[in-house]
Parts: structure tokens; sequence; C-alpha cells
């Protein structure tokens, strides 16, 4: 079993972390945006943030493992034109970027009054920033565009991804799919 990328393709882990990750931020959106709708008086109203909060630590866990095994693993031999490759590049970085500062607004709105955020009974986040003026707001605009920006990305993602599969027939897909699965 291939764990580790090779220069054709990734391993089970880089896959693994990629639709994760995909799956956790995909999810926490929908449930994000479902969420604010709630009144007071829906039994969800306090669920549905609780699950949000601990999944979105565990998903700040999860990413920064992956950022890890993405330094300590060498990357498959991009494929695509130049400008593609610098494209991806790009969005990647941003990826990574824009889902630190998303969670890191998370972490302002859960903990601005000073509670800690429970990850599903395990253990704590405890705050360490709270009590700025308007922290709880301020940080809920931001991480509300912040969400939709990231959206945006995964859906040039998704479209790039299947312009590669359907269109120039290379094996961008493929390989986050599975090991081994280059043509090449």
């Amino acid at each position: 079993m291939q764990w580790r990328n090779t220069q054709s393709g990734y391993g089970w882990t880089a896959i693994g972390f990629h639709w994760l990750v995909a799956v956790a931020v995909v999810g926490l959106f929908a449930l994000g945006w479902w969420m604010v709708e709630l009144t007071y008086y829906d039994p969800w109203y306090r669920q549905a943030p609780a699950i949000h909060k601990a999944v979105g630590v565990l998903l700040f866990l999860v990413l920064t493992a992956r950022l890890l095994w993405r330094w300590l693993n060498p990357s498959p031999r991009p494929l695509g034109r130049p400008w593609e490759r610098r494209l991806a590049r790009l969005v990647h970085g941003l990826f990574y970027l824009l889902l630190f500062a998303l969670m890191t607004a998370g972490y302002l709105i859960s903990t601005a009054d000073g509670s800690a955020i429970d990850v599903f009974g395990l253990f704590s986040v405890p705050a360490t920033i709270s009590d700025l003026p308007e922290q709880e707001d301020i940080a809920g605009d931001v991480h509300r565009w912040l969400a939709w920006t990231v959206m945006g990305l995964v859906a040039l993602h998704t479209l790039a991804a299947f312009k590669h599969h359907l269109i120039d027939r290379d094996d961008t897909l493929r390989r986050m799919l599975r090991p081994g699965a280059s043509r090449r």
C-alpha cells in the first residue's frame, strides 16, 4: 500500500488529508449556513454551534498535520501548462491562508465571552483573547466573508479538476483519487 507521495502521484496519506479537509470544509459551511437561521427555541440552537466549533478545532489540527505532511513529503510532478501550475500553487497557498484565517476568526467569535471551546468532551481550547471591543461581531463578519471566499475557491478548484480530467484528459484528478492511478 502506497502511503507516501511519489514523483507521479499522491500516496494514501495525502489523498486522505485532501478529502477529509474537503468534506469538513463543505460540511462546516453547510452547517454554518443552516445554523445561523435557527431560533432560540429550536432544539439545535445550542447543539449545532457546538458541533460546528468542535469540528472546526479538529479541522485546524488536521490541516496543521496536512501542512506538515506536505512539507515532509515530496510533491508529485505538477501537471498542466506553466501558467496553470503557477495558478494551482497560488490557489493551494490561498486555501491554507484563508482556512487558517477562517478558523482564527471562528475561534475569536467562540471565545469572545471568555469561554473555552469544548471539543466533543475530549478536550477544551481555552480563550486566550477575549473582551476586545466588538470582538464577536467583527470576527463574525470576517468569518462569514472568509467562508464565502473559501467556497468560491472550492468551486474554482473543483472546476479546474474537472477541466483537467474531461478536457485536458490528464491525470490531475485521477491521482487525487487513488495512488498509482496515473496513466504515465
